[in-house]
């Protein structure tokens, strides 16, 4: 048995019960882990909310961040051993998530935890580095010396995928509140636009001499995608995380031959690798805004749902293993 955050049903922040649930048996290929944090992500609080009720039966644990040590190996398993560290991201709508103290996983799924970082830190990067990483590179093809318009960089995906494009060797544009421009630029972004000062189309074209970005990174939706286009350059990409709730007038983007690409993001030990790499090599590094116990699930939900309103900037990070509080700053009073 193990202690587990479970979904009882679908609503608020408080619909979450702590309970004592069974560990399912391990799999000739996978592994037991002793989970020692995980991280609050978007997906996480529209599931709860009931965005996904045909694809999440009741009761649930949900959850997408893991980082722990193996306990127990399948019988087929050679790439791990026991007391290895671990970190990855569950398989989605596929089975028990991560908000619970231990997980039987598919081990093509895992990767081994990066050396650098407390199991915290590597817990705030798996679903988000996944993400950024088929996003920029495996669908967007971001190059060298082009130039990437990412919306919300304050945020937990977008700051991570303001480092990896400059790691990638582009030049970063990014979209954030005023108080959130040093943060951004600390991160990497070269140019940073107050999206309540500045209409950030004509920003991003003055920004690059009327010539438009040539990737549009898009984490929020509704007006940031269908106005996206009107500041991409000719035969640019849109890569947008958003589901498309109504139909959209994209007729900008056809005027440009635009690509676009919606990620809905797969698991696989590959993505996770290269992230490691540019970890180790200091090209990326995780940014927590706030750090809860298990036991507090539910506020953790509601603050990264109101997370611009409590001066939140990057992930909310679970610490299973301990008691761990750490909370955001308050912003700062408007002048």
């Amino acid at each position: 048995m193990t202690t587990a955050a479970v979904l009882t049903r679908f609503g608020g922040p408080d619909a979450f019960a702590l309970r004592e649930v069974p560990v399912p048996p391990v799999g000739a290929r996978q592994l037991r882990v002793r989970v020692h944090a995980t991280a609050v992500n978007p997906l996480d609080y529209q599931i709860r909310r009931g965005d996904y009720a045909a694809q999440v039966p009741l009761p649930a644990i949900i959850g997408h961040d893991i980082s722990g040590v193996v306990e127990e190996t399948g019988a087929e398993v050679r790439e791990f051993a026991v007391g290895d560290e671990v970190y990855y991201t569950p398989r989605i709508f596929g089975g028990p998530g991560s908000y619970a103290g231990q997980h039987v996983a598919d081990v093509d799924l895992v990767g081994r935890k990066p050396r650098t970082l407390t199991h915290l830190e590597a817990a705030s990067l798996t679903l988000v580095g996944g993400t950024v990483w088929e996003a920029l590179v495996q669908r967007a093809r971001l190059r060298v010396g082009e130039t990437i318009l990412i919306h919300g960089g304050a945020g937990g995906v977008g700051s991570v995928a303001i480092q990896v494009a400059r790691a990638i060797g582009a030049r970063v544009i990014t979209t954030a509140l005023a108080r959130d421009h040093d943060f951004v630029r600390s991160l990497g972004a070269e140019e940073a636009i107050d999206f309540t000062a500045e209409d950030y189309v004509a920003a991003t074209l003055r920004l690059t001499g009327q010539a438009g970005a040539n990737v549009i990174f898009d984490t929020i939706g509704a007006d940031t995608l269908t106005r996206s286009p009107a500041a991409l350059a000719d035969l640019g990409r849109v890569v947008s995380l958003v589901d498309v709730a109504q139909p959209q007038t994209l007729i900008a983007a056809w005027g440009r031959n635009a690509a676009y690409h919606f990620v809905f993001t797969r698991q696989a030990r590959g993505k996770l690798d290269a992230l490691t790499g540019l970890i180790e090599r200091g090209l990326v590094r995780p940014v927590i805004g706030a750090v809860l116990p298990l036991a507090r699930i539910g506020e953790a939900h509601a603050l990264l749902e109101g997370g611009r309103a409590h001066g939140l900037r990057g992930k909310v990070a679970i610490d299973v293993a301990g008691e761990t509080v750490r909370l955001p700053a308050p912003p700062p009073a408007a002048a």
